[in-house]
């Protein structure tokens, strides 16, 4: 059972949570660092990110919602809203181990067997072990059911063969959460399995692909015969489907207080949009001053409130019995595309200078908001792009006839 802290408690960590989080945020390390997981590409931006999510986790400030058997705090979530909400206030560094945190974890913690909870979660917490996701392939990404990467089974256990694609942090990762097909006569849906993939393993290929930003980040994951141990996989041999469904709901934010927890950056990009607009000269007077401009600003800051507060009323279970996942998968759409249109109008606010990049010494931020505005759309296409989330609404949780 879990603790609830009560209100005095919780004060009581915020005020120690923020004196740990501002004497211990790192110092810029004078190279670029990435803005999300997705554009994690050289070895030194990796380990700064690394070594702060295990200074958090050695500090007691990560995996709240983790029980103590598995190397968490075994408390209230409440608590790690608290600390979410710090790290955006402080503009720390974001968790490098996303993927496994949020994603893999979670689902290890739902299906996995015993041994395998006690294994990965505490090396997932302290970032010992990276995980990527093994899914999406170059001919079945909005249809993930037609996969092709096989899972043979041997005496020993099965070899890998396939090929994966959009694969963030495979290059520094030990393991990968796959799906992979274990019956190729039975129907697409029912032929999967889930496995714990070893990166390490022979016959795995990875290679680096480059995005628009000129960043690396995402990669594609060759296998060739590569061996996994029979202990890999999740739960039962057909059950992939069904674990698999599990984890996306994960990554399009149905995770209990996940949506609260993206929405606590909202307001802190808005200041620093704010910002932008009061420095920003235009035709003799501050951009701020152009109507254009502080009506987006205001219409943003709208959208960014109501988002905060489908979060909250998401957790509330009378308000969502009817249609429990609706509020999640649309925060999920809403909350990528607000964060689209933010970064699009600060382009807009800097105007010819939004051209100049971040390695050019004039560029304002350093050039972060073209950067910005050119991987956000990473985020409307990760987790299932924003047509196909529109699509899963409708058809699963208001019951429309599905498109032909």
């Amino acid at each position: 059972m879990s603790e609830q802290p009560d209100d005095a408690e919780l004060a009581e960590f915020r005020k120690r949570a923020a004196a740990w989080i501002a004497a211990n945020r790192p110092a810029d390390p004078g190279f670029k660092l990435p803005q999300t997981f997705l554009e994690v590409e050289s070895k030194r931006q990796f380990e700064f990110l690394r070594q702060w999510q295990a200074r958090l986790y050695a500090a007691g400030l990560l995996g709240f919602d983790v029980p103590r058997e598995y190397g968490g705090q075994g408390v209230s979530p409440a608590k790690k809203q608290i600390v979410s909400e710090l790290c955006s206030e402080h503009q720390t560094p974001f968790m490098v181990n996303l993927i496994a945190l949020q994603w893999a974890g979670p689902t290890i913690l739902a299906y996995g067997t015993e041994e395998q909870k006690k294994r990965d979660i505490p090396r997932i917490l302290s970032a010992d072990d990276i995980w990527c996701q093994g899914f999406s392939e170059p001919e079945a990404g909005s249809d993930l059911a037609s996969l092709a990467t096989r899972a043979q089974r041997t005496q020993d256990g099965y070899l890998v063969t396939g090929h994966k694609v959009w694969t963030t942090l495979a290059h520094f990762a030990q393991h990968m959460i796959l799906l992979a097909r274990t019956d190729p006569d039975a129907h697409k849906y029912q032929g999967l399995s889930y496995f714990l993939f070893p990166m390490g393993s022979q016959g795995v290929t990875i290679q680096p692909l480059t995005k628009m930003t000129g960043e690396g980040g995402f990669n594609q994951v060759i296998f060739d015969d590569a061996p996994m141990p029979a202990d890999c996989i999740l739960g039962s041999e057909g059950q992939g489907w069904q674990i698999a469904m599990s984890t996306l709901m994960l990554e399009r934010g149905a995770a209990e207080q996940s949506a609260r927890h993206r929405t606590a950056s909202l307001f802190a990009q808005l200041n620093r949009i704010v910002e932008l607009a009061r420095a920003t000269p235009r035709v003799g007077r501050r951009a701020i001053d152009d109507p254009v401009i502080a009506d987006r600003i205001a219409q943003l800051t709208i959208e960014a409130h109501a988002i905060a507060y489908g979060a909250v009323r998401g957790e509330v279970p009378s308000l969502n019995q009817e249609r429990p996942m609706a509020l999640p998968l649309m925060n999920k759409i809403v909350s990528s595309e607000w964060n689209q249109r933010l970064t699009d109008l600060a382009c807009d606010i800097l105007g010819p200078a939004a051209a100049l990049w971040v390695d050019d010494p004039n560029a304002p931020d350093g050039g972060m908001w073209p950067r910005a505005f050119m991987n956000s759309f990473g985020m409307t296409i990760g987790g299932g792009t924003s047509q196909i989330l529109r699509n899963i609404i409708g058809e699963r949780v208001l019951g429309l006839p599905k498109s032909k």
